[in-house]
C-alpha cells in the first residue's frame, strides 16, 4: 500500500524517480509526487491521479531537475485523494513521504498547532514533516532518531534536508523499507521491483534503523545512532520477472506462471518421493504432536488457508481454526503455549496479519509464516518460514501467490497425516506424486481460456451473480468470487450450495449467472440437486467440473472441464478457470486488471 522511492546518483532524478515508481504503481495509489534537490532548493510537483498525470503535469509546467530526490504513490488514508493531500510534505526545510499511520498525530497536531504550525493537508504525514522541522537543530539524524521516539504507529519514511543536498534520509517501523547498493548511485524504495533496472542488490531496514544515503555511501543505524552492520542482500529474480514478457497484462502472464511456481515451490521439498520441511525445523516429532492449529491470513492467503483446513482436517484428523486477520485479535482466540499458528501471506508486511503473529507469539504459540518475500517482516518475525517462490507478484488480483500457498499447504497436511499416523507412507507418495501432477494438469487447464473468454463475455452485463460450491469446491467458490467482484466490479458472492435454501435462493432472477463449481465426487450429487434448485427459478447456470462429468444440456447453460486429479488436489486445478473468467470478464468491461480500483497488493496499514 502506498509507494516510496529514493534516488541519490549521476543519472537524471526526475527520471529514475518516474520509472521506479511505475514499477510499485501495484501496490495501489490515488496520487503521486515527487521532490528534487534543484538548485540548492527542493522542488516539489504532486498530483492526484496517477503517473501519467504527474507527468502531465510537468509537460505543461515544469521539471525538476537534479540528481537527488524521493518520490511516492498515495493509497489515501487520511484525507480525500487531492492535489493538497499528495505526497511529499513539507516546508523549504524538511521534505517527506511517508507510507503507513501515524496514529498519535491528532494529539501532535495539536501540539504542533500551539506553536505556531499551520497545516495545509488533511493527512497525518504533515503532521511529522512539522515534528521534524520543529526538533531540528542542524543534524539530521538526532532530529530523526527523537522524532520516532514520539510518533506511534507504523511508518517508512524518506526525508530531505534542505541543508543536506545530496542525501536522503531514511527510516522504518513496521512499514517496509529496503536501500538499494549501485554504482555510484543510491536508493531507497518500499519494494525491490522499483530498483530492479538498477541495481539487485539491496539492505533491509529493520524497525527504527536509520539510513543516510549519498551517491557514493550508505550508513545505517540504529535507534540510538550507533553505526549498523548489515548483510547485503541480492533479488534472486531479475528486472525481466517484473516485465509483461508480451502478454496485455500481468495478471494473464502470472496466470500462465502457475505450472513452473508450483514445481519451483514444491520439488525442493521433495526427497525420496515424500514431502520434507526440515529446512525450516519442521520434523516428525514436531507434527506429531500438534493437535489444533490455528490458519491466519487475508483475502486470498485466508482462502488458501480454507482449503488447507479441509485437507488437513481430513487427512491428519487435526482440529484447524482459520480466522481472518483483521479479526484474529479481537476476539480473543484461546492459544495455548506450544500450539502451532500458520500465517499466509504474499508480501509478508499485511499489517493484520503481523499484529496477528505478534499476539500468538506473545502467547507462547510456536509461529509458522508461508511467505512469497524474502527478508519480510513476517518472515523474519515468525519462528518457522516456508518460503513459497513464486516470484514476483505485480498484478494486484493474486493469482500464483494463491496457488502455491495452496501447494504448501498441502505438503504440510501430508506430512502432518503421515506424522500422526492417520495415513500410510504409500498413501503418502500416492499423495505427493499426485501433487507434482498437477503442474501438468494446470497446464491442461490454461488451454481452457477460449471458452473462459466466451463465458466471460456471456456475464459482462450481470448486476450480480453467485458462486456455490460444496467442501473443496465451496472454498474455491470464494476466490473465485473475490477474483471477479475485485477486477470487473461487478457483486458477487459466494455460498456452501446447502445454505441456498436458507435464504439466498430468494436472491435469483431470470438469467441472473450462478457459477457452480462441481469436482467433488462424493458430493457431487447434492451439487447438482442445488444446481437445479436455482436453474428452476431462472438462473443461467456455469458449471466447472472435471473432465468425464456427464453434464445434461437442462442442468448448465455453459460447462467448463479441469483435468481429473487427485479429488483432494482438486483446488489446485480448479482455481484456474475462476481466475480466467475473472480476467476476461474485467478485460471485457475495460476495467484496470492490475491495478484495481480502491485496492492495494501490500496492505500495510489495519
Amino acid at each position: 500500500m502506498c509507494g516510496i522511492v529514493g534516488y541519490v546518483g549521476q543519472q537524471e532524478c526526475t527520471d529514475v524517480l518516474l520509472n521506479a515508481l511505475s514499477k510499485l504503481e501495484y501496490r495501489g495509489y490515488d496520487s503521486a509526487g515527487i521532490a528534487v534537490f534543484e538548485h540548492g532548493k527542493i522542488s516539489v510537483e504532486k498530483t492526484k491521479g496517477r503517473l501519467v498525470d504527474l507527468e502531465a503535469k510537468m509537460r505543461q509546467g515544469r521539471r525538476p531537475d537534479g540528481h537527488c530526490g524521493i518520490g511516492h504513490t498515495r493509497w489515501a488514508t487520511h484525507g480525500e485523494p487531492s492535489d493538497i493531500n499528495s505526497h511529499p510534505h513539507g516546508n523549504k526545510r524538511i521534505t517527506v513521504v511517508h507510507n503507513g499511520i501515524i496514529e498519535n498525530y491528532q494529539e501532535l497536531k495539536k501540539f504542533l498547532s500551539m506553536q505556531g504550525y499551520q497545516f495545509q493537508s488533511e493527512t497525518d504525514t504533515e503532521t511529522v514533516a512539522k515534528l521534524l522541522d520543529y526538533y531540528y537543530d542542524g543534524n539530521p539524524l538526532e532530529t530523526i532518531a527523537h522524532v520516532i521516539q514520539e510518533i506511534e504507529g507504523s511508518y517508512a519514511l524518506g526525508i530531505l534536508f534542505r541543508d543536506y543536498p545530496g542525501k536522503i534520509f531514511a527510516v522504518r517501523k513496521d512499514s517496509p523499507l529496503i536501500i538499494g547498493v549501485g554504482d555510484h548511485e543510491n536508493f531507497i524504495a518500499s519494494d525491490v521491483p522499483a530498483i530492479l533496472k538498477y541495481t539487485r542488490d539491496y539492505y533491509l531496514l529493520e524497525t527504527e534503523e536509520i539510513a543516510e544515503l549519498t551517491e557514493n555511501s550508505v550508513r545505517i543505524f540504529d535507534a540510538h545512532l550507533q553505526p549498523v552492520d548489515k548483510e547485503l542482500q541480492t533479488a534472486t529474480w531479475d528486472v525481466d520477472a517484473a516485465e509483461k514478457g508480451g502478454y496485455e497484462h500481468f495478471m494473464l502472464k502470472e496466470i500462465n506462471e502457475q505450472p513452473n511456481a508450483v514445481k519451483t515451490t514444491i520439488m525442493p521439498r521433495i526427497q525420496k518421493g515424500v514431502p520434507d520441511l526440515s529446512e525450516c525445523g519442521i520434523d516428525d516429532e514436531m507434527l506429531a504432536g500438534i493437535d489444533k492449529l490455528y490458519v491466519v491470513g487475508c483475502g486470498t492467503a485466508m482462502h488458501a488457508g480454507i482449503v488447507g483446513r479441509y485437507v488437513i482436517e481430513k487427512l491428519a484428523r487435526v482440529e484447524v481454526n482459520v480466522d481472518i486477520a483483521s479479526e484474529f485479535r479481537y476476539r480473543d482466540p484461546i492459544i495455548e503455549k506450544g500450539q502451532l499458528v500458520i500465517l499466509i501471506t504474499q508480501s509478508g508486511e499485511t499489517a493484520d496479519t503481523l499484529a496477528a503473529l505478534r499476539l500468538a507469539k506473545e502467547r507462547g504459540a510456536k509461529t509458522l509464516a508461508i511467505v512469497n518475500a524474502k527478508g519480510s517482516s513476517i518472515a523474519r518475525d515468525a519462528d518457522m518460514v516456508l518460503y513459497t517462490h513464486a516470484g514476483p507478484e505485480i498484478s494486484v488480483a493474486s493469482t500464483k501467490a494463491y496457488t502455491v500457498q495452496m501447494a504448501v499447504m498441502y505438503l504440510l497436511a501430508f506430512r502432518l497425516a503421515y506424522a500422526k499416523g492417520t495415513i500410510s507412507e504409500e498413501r503418502l507418495k500416492e499423495l505427493t506424486a499426485g501433487l507434482i501432477r498437477t503442474s501438468e494438469d494446470i497446464e491442461r487447464a490454461i488451454l481452457q481460456a477460449d471458452t473462459c473468454q466466451y463465458i466471460a463475455s456471456k456475464l459482462i452485463n450481470a448486476d450480480s451473480l453467485l458462486y456455490i460450491g460444496r467442501g473443496l469446491d465451496y472454498a474455491l467458490s470464494m476466490e473465485g468470487s473475490l477474483k471477479l467482484k475485485e477486477l470487473s466490479y461487478i457483486h458477487s458472492e459466494s455460498y456452501g450450495a446447502g445454505e441456498l435454501k436458507h435464504g439466498t435462493i430468494s436472491l435469483i432472477t431470470t438469467h441472473m449467472p450462478v457459477i457452480a463449481v462441481a469436482t467433488q465426487r462424493d458430493l457431487y450429487e447434492k451439487t447438482v440437486s442445488n444446481i437445479k434448485e436455482v436453474k428452476a427459478r431462472g438462473a443461467r447456470v456455469i458449471m466447472v467440473c472435471v473432465e468425464g462429468t456427464k453434464v445434461s444440456g437442462d442442468l448448465a447453460d455453459y460447462v467448463v472441464y479441469v483435468p481429473e486429479t487427485e479429488q483432494l488436489l482438486t483446488p489446485m486445478v480448479t482455481v484456474i478457470p475462476l481466475q480466467l473468467i475473472a480476467y476476461y470478464t474485467a478485460v471485457l468491461k475495460g476495467c484496470d486488471v492490475d491495478k484495481p480500483r480502491n485496492l492495494a497488493k501490500s496492505v500495510t496499514v489495519e
